[in-house]
């Protein structure tokens, strides 16, 4: 395809998938888009197993990696593990014990011997730039940042390697942001998506963001609610340059979902999911469920800044999740995790490959539709 996406990243078809599954950024990479590893959870040496493992059956096509260094974030190089785990008040795990415990599960022993592994997806200054040493040390064609503006570190490595830097945005004023600050790709994700998220549409913001950076030369990435390829059309009509896609690879074969999440997923619709600041402390959209409905109700307590929300929700939903799959039918009403509205269209479990090609015949139908009506 003729996009500037294609060219500067050397790929076929622009189409970019965000996951946390190895297998699927091998699978979309070599059908023709482009994977990219979220390395949110992963350290120095974890991630250097994972790129490693992706290097050695990728056959040499073009991936990326994501990471989460926020602008603001409640930590710094110098907490530790106690001072940070000091920070969360006993009200919330308190709160988050009694929602477990009210649907069966005994969690009284849920936060001992609790480490901060949760929260090392969000990097601070220091920790951000041994992740991005790992990352320059594959060859991979595209990092991005998930929060906020690239550190200055990694924009100056992308350009020394050549490698494309990408920001996620959802508001103009931060695209714009972005732009002067210099990085090649604007990922312009709408309050649709799944994970993090601002409050303006896919349909609003690509076209506002478009003409805010026309003549800029960056890239432009859609992203928000996008599962089919008529979406993609719909998008590129709107001046973008091809789209950033997350949700819609969390139900496929290879995904590392769990198997009670996908089967919700399949049977949801695009209404249920909620915008939500208790899961990471900054808005995220994710399954609605008990879980969510619980800290949505006036009796929780106010959510807590990114991270120190993870280490009252990750360990607890970690012990849902686990239970869940054993069949506890109160741990399966509480189970929950990150996804879009299009939730709503994603309804089988397929392999990546097969996803891959029926969106490609998606957009090509789309596209054939469009120039039909034209010719009219």
């Amino acid at each position: 395809m003729k996009s500037p996406i294609c060219d500067l990243l050397g790929i076929e078809f622009p189409l970019i998938a965000f996951t946390h599954c190895r297998d699927v950024v091998v699978e979309v990479s070599k059908a023709g888009g482009m994977g990219v590893l979220g390395a949110a959870g992963y350290d120095a040496e974890t991630l250097e197993i994972e790129l490693n493992w992706i290097d050695e059956h990728i056959n040499g096509m073009p991936y990326g990696v994501d990471l989460i260094a926020p602008t603001s974030m409640a930590a710094t190089d110098d907490d530790t593990r106690e001072t940070m785990l000091a920070r969360v008040p006993e009200d919330h795990r308190d709160y988050a014990i009694n929602i477990l415990a009210s649907h069966g599960i005994d969690a009284g022993d849920v936060y001992e011997k609790q480490g901060i592994r949760t929260s090392s997806g969000f990097l601070t200054e220091n920790k951000a730039a041994n992740i991005i040493d790992v990352a320059f040390s594959h060859p991979i064609k595209l990092i991005a940042n998930a929060l906020g503006v690239p550190p200055r570190y990694m924009l100056e490595m992308g350009k020394e390697r050549g490698v494309a830097t990408a920001a996620l945005v959802g508001a103009k004023e931060h695209a714009v942001k972005q732009v002067e600050a210099g990085v090649d790709i604007l990922v312009v994700a709408g309050t649709e998506a799944g994970g993090h998220c601002g409050e303006v549409s896919t349909m609003v913001l690509v076209p506002e963001v478009c003409q805010a950076v026309e003549g800029s030369n960056v890239a432009v990435l859609a992203a928000g609610g996008i599962v089919q390829g008529r979406q993609m059309a719909a998008c590129m009509a709107m001046g973008a340059h091809g789209v950033w896609t997350g949700s819609m690879w969390l139900t496929t074969a290879e995904a590392e979902t769990s198997p009670v999440v996908k089967e919700k997923y399949v049977q949801a619709t695009s209404r249920q999911t909620v915008r939500s600041k208790y899961r990471t402390g900054k808005y995220s959209r994710q399954l609605r469920s008990d879980w969510t409905d619980a800290w949505e109700s006036e009796e929780a307590p106010e959510p807590l800044p990114m991270p120190l929300m993870s280490l009252v929700s990750e360990p607890a939903l970690g012990r849902v999740t686990k239970l869940a799959e054993g069949g506890h039918s109160g741990a399966k009403q509480l189970a929950t995790f990150f996804v879009g509205q299009g939730v709503g269209l994603m309804n089988d479990i397929q392999d990546t490959r097969t996803v891959v090609r029926e969106f490609m015949e998606d957009y090509l139908e789309a596209t054939e539709r469009l120039a039909s009506v034209m010719e009219e």
